[in-house]
């Protein structure tokens, strides 16, 4: 008998799509993957498709600009709201590249998903759009839905409490269709030790210096070079690790600045133990995004300093007001006021360590796949 195809499909747009799929794909496989067909591609870029690469590479360059100049992704945001999901969808992927827009349902159906766990908006639209509509599930890896993730689909998750109380306060959404599930952390991070003093050990670092982590998404745009460029300066026992992700232009900079004798820094490109660094601090400092969830998740207070979007704005809310953890500062000078107040006394950050802390719970794949499985069942009665 042919096992039921479950499409797990990888979309760049900001990397805050990425690591959530990569954790349910790790954890549903291991639970679930011998009894159905499990496929997780990139679906843009391994398509080989022009077209669907190119807008693959818009909505990453889109990310960018908003990160460049937030105003324009408040814009957007804004105008979205206003439209609605049907226009906004509309827009997004068909008006604005239609070639993509019939290449991404071709391509969607020469995978022939029986189901499409989706956690970026497009490709739910092009799976509920296929010629043979599969099961739709899609996972919100933001605090709220926005319109474009309010596009029909079978079934919703989303991780943080007050998007989820706000969307079953609309009619389309019940208990049944709209799941809350814990956040979508890396896997691995579970495995990363938590003991600072071990950590930093390993890393190389000093054991003593207050620690600070910067981190501006995987582009690295926006108010780390300003607050890097000022925290190097300081003549007090800092270690200052600034991660450039995909900007080669912004590491090959930091790697010609020479801070204070004072300061240990450690500027990194695309890192790849940014979890081990995260653990390692006592503080993180960067925008708004799902980077804030892993230092949250090992209990690491953060200054938000930028907010790109809406979305971003939102999220940093629910850190700053629900979990507790956070902070947001934008302006850099102040920001590096609250690190040399933070480093005299460090027992002022306490409450927020003590928040996130509180929050681990709330993290890990497994009840989203759990959730996945049970819709899966429902649907094809021979998997039960």
């Amino acid at each position: 008998m042919k096992k039921i195809r479950v499409l797990f499909p990888y979309v760049e747009s900001g990397f805050g799509h990425i690591m959530p799929m990569r954790s349910i794909v790790e954890t549903f496989q291991k639970k679930y993957g011998d009894r159905v067909e499990v496929i997780a591609p990139n679906f843009y870029a391994d398509s080989g498709v022009k077209s669907l690469v190119r807008f693959e590479q818009m909505m990453a360059g889109q990310v960018r600009l908003y990160n460049a100049n937030p105003v324009i992704g408040y814009i957007v945001n804004i105008l979205g709201e206003i439209g609605g999901s049907h226009l906004s969808s509309l827009f997004s992927i068909r008006m604005i590249a239609p070639r993509a827009y019939r290449a991404g349902i071709k391509h969607m159906d020469e995978l022939a998903p029986d189901a499409v766990f989706s956690t970026h908006w497009a490709t739910n639209y092009y799976a509920e759009h296929c010629k043979k509509k599969p099961l739709t599930v899609m996972y919100c890896p933001d605090a709220r839905m926005n319109k474009l993730f309010k596009y029909r689909c079978d079934l919703n998750m989303i991780s943080m409490p007050y998007g989820y109380e706000k969307a079953l306060r609309k009619r389309k959404y019940n208990i049944h269709n709209l799941k809350y599930v814990p956040f979508l952390i890396r896997n691995e991070a579970f495995d990363v030790c938590r003991d600072k003093k071990e950590l930093r050990k390993k890393l190389g670092i000093p054991e003593d210096n207050f620690t600070v982590v910067l981190v501006e998404g995987g582009y690295g745009i926006g108010k780390i070079t300003a607050i890097t460029k000022l925290l190097i300066k300081e003549h007090r026992p800092l270690t200052v690790i600034s991660i450039c992700g995909k900007n080669e232009k912004l590491y090959r900079q930091f790697r010609e600045l020479t801070p204070t004798d004072e300061v240990t820094f450690l500027p990194k490109q695309f890192a790849e133990n940014i979890l081990e660094l995260e653990a390692a601090s006592d503080l993180f400092c960067g925008k708004s995004g799902n980077m804030v969830a892993e230092a949250t998740f090992f209990g690491v207070p953060s200054i938000i300093t930028n907010c790109t979007t809406t979305i971003e704005h939102n999220i940093a809310d629910h850190y700053i007001n629900t979990v507790g953890c956070a902070i947001k500062e934008f302006s850099p000078k102040k920001v590096v006021r609250f690190i040399e107040r933070f480093s005299d006394d460090p027992a002022i950050l306490e409450p927020y360590r003590k928040a996130a802390e509180n929050y681990h719970p709330h993290f890990g794949s497994e009840q989203a796949a759990d959730v996945l499985w049970e819709k899966l069942q429902k649907t094809f009665p021979e998997l039960r």
